[in-house]
């Protein structure tokens, strides 16, 4: 095989092999080959490389300018010698000097291969960045292969990853050579290579397991609308439907769970609580709060978003969840600051209103144990609001005359007063 053919197979090898151009790497010869001349002779003079892809040989020439008195040697030539390179030479020209190369091609060869070699390195390191930047967001399977500190080394098969104490699940439990699959965050450039880092705790953790089992998600039929995350206890899915025929919450459970399933089993047991979207604050409240069943939804300030849920005394617990982990993802998924009251606690706090309304109107003159009972009822349950009623009103109540109406009225405005 001729030298030629020697030398471009190698550069098509190296290009196939590391993504490098033949291009790059005659230029690093050539710059290798300047680099090993200059070491020779000093550092200001002025040479050029060149590598023939036809010949396979290597050329250098210095190049002076010629000039009529020589101030600097190294980068500069009178006329009367450039002549003797060029004829036609004239001041102010460039003159190009072969070199015999053999004394420091040797050396320029070395360093050459050096240099290819770390190119190499650094074009496999920036095609790993590369790749894996494009992957941030995607769920990734690996093996784990060690513990750094209370951080996981994930093999990747072509790249370690970190999975960080920050991005893991506190309940989670690994041990070498256990499959995992985790959420690329981020990829770190660093002097050794890209550090891919790993998560297992983000909520776009749970949105792609959902858009590998659910089709209807990757098919846009049905899109998550949002995710908030206690890692390791429970999530909440908001989703949404594109088709009035979809079912949202359905396709996301599949048959007997079917779907679900494989993610809570990925995710070690977590709860998922898959929430219908809705544009109706109180339905999506009542929603939110799943798996509790809620009785009422009231809005108590539409302003600061402020709402009171009652919920059956059973089903109090489960609405607030463990350590407040139910009402507490639900509050977040929705905006909302939520009161949780069960039936018993709602009736007892009326009961207790009923009663501090009744002391303070039987203080009032003309109002008895009954009557107070029966303003309270109508509404009346104020001392304010007595002071501004009429007699008429006060009047159409059983029990109540025109006198007793006229004293019950200016009694509550002294009292105001």
């Amino acid at each position: 095989m001729s030298e030629r053919n020697e030398l471009l197979d190698a550069l098509q090898r190296i290009e196939q092999e590391s993504n490098i151009k033949k291009e790059d790497i005659i230029a690093v010869i050539e710059s290798s080959l300047v680099s090993a001349y200059k070491k020779h002779v000093g550092k200001n003079v002025n040479v050029e490389a060149k590598v023939d892809t036809e010949t396979s040989r290597l050329s250098a020439n210095v190049i002076k300018t010629v000039v009529a008195i020589v101030n600097n040697s190294m980068l500069e030539i009178d006329l009367a010698e450039a002549k003797k390179i060029s004829p036609n030479a004239k001041e102010g020209d460039e003159i190009r000097i072969p070199l015999d190369t053999e004394d420091f091609s040797r050396i320029a060869a070395q360093t050459a291969k050096q240099v290819i070699v770390q190119k190499i390195r650094e074009a496999e390191r920036d095609k790993l960045f590369e790749e894996y930047t494009k992957k941030t967001g995607q769920l990734v399977s690996g093996v784990v292969w060690r513990f750094a500190n209370r951080s996981i080394v994930v093999d990747l098969n072509k790249i370690e990853a970190i999975l960080p104490i920050s991005e893991q699940v506190p309940r989670e439990r690994f041990t070498i050579g256990n499959h995992i699959r985790a959420l690329v965050v981020r990829v770190d450039k660093t002097p050794r290579g890209p550090v891919v880092v790993l998560s297992r705790s983000h909520s776009d953790m749970v949105k792609r397991l959902f858009e590998v089992e659910v089709p209807e998600i990757y098919e846009k039929l049905v899109d998550v609308v949002n995710i908030v995350r206690e890692p390791g206890l429970r999530s909440k899915v908001v989703v949404v439907s594109n088709n009035s025929k979809v079912d949202p919450v359905g396709a996301c459970v599949g048959v007997k769970g079917a779907r679900v399933k494989p993610i809570i089993d990925e995710l070690h047991g977590e709860r998922i609580d898959l929430v219908p979207f809705s544009t109706d604050p109180i339905k999506f409240i009542a929603s939110a709060l799943s798996p509790a069943k809620v009785l009422s939804v009231n809005i108590i300030s539409p302003e600061n978003k402020s709402a009171e849920v009652i919920v059956s005394d059973d089903m109090l617990s489960l609405a607030i969840g463990k350590n407040g982990h139910n009402v507490r993802l639900a509050a977040k998924l929705t905006g909302w600051h939520i009161d949780i009251k069960s039936e018993g606690q709602r009736h007892a706090e009326s009961l207790q209103r009923i009663a501090t309304s009744a002391q303070e109107l039987t203080s009032i003159e003309g109002i008895g144990p009954k009557t107070a009972e029966i303003l309270i009822k109508a509404g009346y349950a104020n001392i304010e609001k007595l002071a501004n009623s009429s007699v008429d009103e006060l009047t159409a109540f059983q029990g109540i005359g025109a006198k007793t109406a006229e004293k019950i009225i200016n009694s509550a405005k002294k009292q105001l007063k």
